[in-house]
Parts: structure tokens; sequence; C-alpha cells
């Protein structure tokens, strides 16, 4: 399971930083600032998130968990309810995706909130 999550990990970083060069090469002069602006979060947010993947992987691999792969599980459903979200959005002017990205942002609190009481729990008990 680490090396999966690990894998991940790599996967939403590349993708990350090729969506964030993406938007700023090819599309700075087809975007509004506004959506160029959305864009850059979406590719910012699924960075962060990748890197935590990759520590949890890391995490997994030094002392496995069933919470870490419920965090992990969680987290890459908020890159893609989130960050695809608005990815689509910027791209394609559908107003109604924007409805979704606030799912992918619970997504990411759960995990973090999940993520810190696993620990607080596995450190106090």
């Amino acid at each position: 399971m680490s090396n999966r999550i690990i894998s991940i990990a790599a996967i939403n970083a590349f993708i990350a930083i090729a969506a964030g060069a993406f938007a700023a090469h090819a599309l700075k002069h087809s975007l509004s600032a506004d959506y160029l602006a959305v864009f850059h979060t979406a590719a910012y947010y699924q960075l962060v998130h990748a890197l935590a993947l990759f520590g949890l992987g890391i995490l997994n691999k030094m002392q496995p968990a069933s919470w870490i792969k419920t965090t992990a599980t969680v987290m890459t459903a908020g890159i893609i309810l989130f960050s695809g979200s608005l990815y689509a959005l910027a791209l394609s002017d559908i107003k109604w995706l924007g409805m979704i990205t606030p799912l992918g942002g619970l997504c990411f609190l759960f995990a973090w909130l999940y993520l810190a009481i696993s620990i607080h729990k596995e450190t106090a008990g």
C-alpha cells in the first residue's frame, strides 16, 4: 500500500507541476486573470496535497496503519474534487462546477483532522 500511495503522490505532483507550467505558458493569454488565478489555486492545492500523500506513503512504510490508507484515500478524493473542479471550471467556464469545489475542500479538512486525531490516539495510547 505504501508504494501505491507514493505513486499516487508522484502522479499528482507531476500533474500539478505540468498544470502550473501549462497555465503560465499556454493559458496566460487565453484565460481571464480570475480564471488563471483559479487554475493556479488548483495546481497549488494539488501539489501541496501530493507532497502530503508522499509523506503518508513514507509514514506507512515505517509504521503501517489503516488510518494512513483512509487519510490518503480521502486526501486523493479531495484532490480530484477540489483541484479537478477548479481546473474544469477555469477551462470550461461552466459555473456549476464551482459547487463541487467545497466538497473537495471538506475532504482535505477531514483528511487533515483525521490524521491529527489518529496520530494523537496512537501516541497517547
